[in-house]
């Protein structure tokens, strides 16, 4: 993620003074292209983000925690991609294409949502501010890029081993990645069943739609691909919304580019959507 960050800020011609890398100790000596130069990773510490405006963590949890309450209080913003805040009621969560009026009423920390419930608000919010989404239903196939670059190094390796014969070790992944699909790899919930993705999925997305009672079933599924996750959804209505009126109300919104090629069978798929 840090490194997708990197290249992001590049591509968009990002108006800033400065841009400075900080990482784990473990990270911390290697250096990572940016507008031609070569910028030293540092070790990321308590006085690090001291006369930072703006600060992106793309690391977990626990670092978000202990790092971003002290940058706010030194007068930085901070917009955290873990999962450390999203819930928090003082902490607005934002997908710009869906709630951008949210942050206005950020007190220094700024939440990016999951993955899926990133995506796939994008293409709801359109339709819940013509008719109020009443239900909705969804599966994911979600690619490697998810887990990290370890898990897609993973897949890289047991494919090949598969194609050579050979027997691979999964190390990152519990089960075998390779021509292979299994339930999203975080903890499961044993009363209800649910793992870990669809719990955030679920939570975040009536978060975003501002719709905290919002009957959601889910299902998230790992599925042997590099990059950009797809998913099914099936929406219930309040009112009725014609497959020829969301296609216009598709073709409007921001964010989103509909593929809907029915003669020739052509519908989203991640190798076309994958580094966009």
């Amino acid at each position: 993620m840090g490194l997708e960050l990197i290249r992001c800020l590049e591509d968009r011609n990002f108006p800033l003074r400065e841009l400075k890398l900080f990482a784990s100790p473990r990270s911390a000596g290697k250096r990572l292209g940016f507008r031609g130069e070569m910028l030293p990773v540092q070790e990321l510490t308590s006085t690090s983000l001291l006369g930072v405006d703006l600060a992106l963590f793309s690391a977990g949890s626990a670092i978000a925690r202990e790092f971003a309450p002290a940058a706010v209080r030194n007068g930085c913003t901070v917009i955290s991609n873990s999962s450390a805040f999203r819930l928090e009621r003082d902490v607005p969560l934002v997908v710009p294409e869906v709630n951008s009026g949210a942050l206005s009423g950020h007190q220094g920390i700024i939440a990016n949502p999951n993955c899926v419930a990133a995506i796939a608000t994008v293409a709801l919010a359109p339709i819940h501010r013509v008719s109020k989404i009443r239900r909705l239903t969804i599966s994911t196939y979600q690619a490697a890029s998810g887990a990290g670059a370890a898990a897609m190094n993973e897949l890289r390796e047991a494919t090949s081993a598969y194609l050579r014969d050979e027997a691979y070790q999964s190390r990152v992944l519990p089960h075998p990645y390779a021509f292979n699909l299994f339930s999203h790899n975080a903890e499961v919930e044993l009363e209800s069943g649910f793992n870990g993705e669809e719990i955030k999925v679920i939570a975040e997305t009536r978060k975003l739609l501002d719709a905290a009672e919002l009957p959601i079933g889910i299902t998230c599924i790992r599925v042997p691909i590099l990059r950009a996750h797809a998913i099914a959804i099936t929406v219930a209505l309040s009112d009725p919304v014609s497959p020829c009126d969301a296609r216009a109300i598709f073709s409007r919104a921001e964010g989103l580019r509909l593929v809907d090629d029915r003669p020739n069978n052509h519908f989203p798929m991640p190798s076309e959507a994958s580094g966009q």
